[in-house]
């Protein structure tokens, strides 16, 4: 059984911002085609749970880059299953340099839904059959959940295009990283030599939807607590954002993200 999922690749002039180096929304399409190779691998990959009558369905991600890889920089990315916690099926994931250095980190947390009651299914049955890599944590940390706060302001909106869409038909978890990205002010993001992004994903948006986003400031005394701050410790920029439902009465929320930099 292949435990870890190791694949090398050069940095493309594609995934690299002004700074040379690779950005956020890059870093996670890396991990989906890397995650999306080993499940294929390990038999619980797209076609395999179709036949099932069950899919994986990503949740929340958290990623800690402890340096950005430059262009043409050669890297293995890596990735390997972790179990479960409740109703979650863990995914482990890094990045390692030429001297194997992890210098990007992340873990991912996958509910395991069948597909016709449209509810999600305990992941003991499919992480039984999956080696459990005891031990070997990229990230530790990854909170629960994200909450929402009273301060948020709105500083857009995106309408989900074709090129957000992926073969599930709906809006791809690697584009709200983009999303978020294209509402920071640039300079913040080419100078950042260190970044912490936690994500919930919390409902799926279709074609023509439109998502408004929202952002608010995260204190220093909430920067300085809680699961994904620990992990990272004091930030010297940190935001939380919001992507709201447009065309709901309610305004109900599609993800949450916490950015911190230094």
């Amino acid at each position: 059984m292949n435990n870890i999922q190791a694949e090398k690749y050069p940095i493309l002039f594609g995934a690299i911002d002004t700074s040379d180096r690779l950005t956020a929304a890059a870093t996670f399409d890396f991990f989906q085609e890397i995650a999306i190779n080993h499940a294929e691998h390990l038999g619980v990959g797209r076609e395999d749970f179709i036949k099932s009558g069950q899919a994986w369905v990503l949740s929340r991600f958290s990623v800690l880059w402890d340096r950005r890889p430059k262009w043409k920089e050669e890297v293995t990315v890596r990735s390997w299953p972790r179990g479960g916690e409740k109703l979650f099926a863990l995914r482990d994931y890094d990045i390692r340099d030429a001297e194997d250095k992890p210098i990007v980190r992340g873990r991912s947390g996958w509910i395991i839904l069948d597909i016709e009651k449209r509810r999600p299914l305990r992941p003991q049955t499919v992480m039984e059959k999956l080696p459990l890599n005891d031990g070997l944590n990229a990230l530790t940390g990854i909170p629960s959940s994200l909450d929402t706060r009273a301060d948020y302001t709105r500083i857009g909106e995106r309408k989900a295009a074709y090129s957000d869409i992926d073969y599930n038909g709906h809006v791809n978890n690697t584009r709200y990283i983009q999303w978020v990205q294209d509402t920071i002010e640039p300079g913040i993001l080419e100078t950042a030599a260190q970044m912490r992004l936690d994500i919930n994903y919390l409902s799926e948006v279709k074609f023509g939807e439109t998502v408004e986003i929202w952002t608010a400031p995260i204190d220093g005394s909430d920067a300085d607590a809680g699961v994904a701050a620990g992990a990272f410790g004091a930030a010297d920029w940190a935001y939380s954002f919001e992507g709201r439902r447009a065309d709901a009465d309610d305004k109900a929320a599609v993800f949450r993200v916490e950015l911190r930099i230094k």
